[in-house]
């Protein structure tokens, strides 16, 4: 499992120039399974995204693909983490330590 933690790189009239592209890239990954959770920071100075998936590799790829990083709006900062225990909700996602 993933955090994608975004930062904004650039003033939020930027950012919010291309929401609309951005909200429609999240859609597209909660419609592959890949992303699981996802909003804004507090205060507003980017965002985090709970993903899964398949290698870190295709992750950063994922998240070089996001309109607000072609925009030039944001940098990501992804942790890979193993995810031993989740809410019910969240079982399929499961994973083991390695032994």
């Amino acid at each position: 499992m993933y955090v994608m933690e975004l930062t904004y790189t650039a003033p939020t009239d930027r950012v919010d120039a291309l929401l609309a592209e951005h909200v429609r890239w999240l859609d597209e990954q909660y419609a592959r399974g890949v992303f699981l959770a996802s909003g804004r920071k507090n205060p507003r100075d980017g965002g985090v995204i709970i993903a899964v998936g398949e290698s870190r590799e295709r992750i950063e790829a994922l998240a070089a693909s996001d309109p607000f990083v072609t925009g030039g709006v944001c940098e990501y900062r992804i942790t890979e983490f193993l995810a031993t225990k989740t809410a019910p909700e969240l079982a399929a996602h499961r994973q083991q330590l390695p032994s």
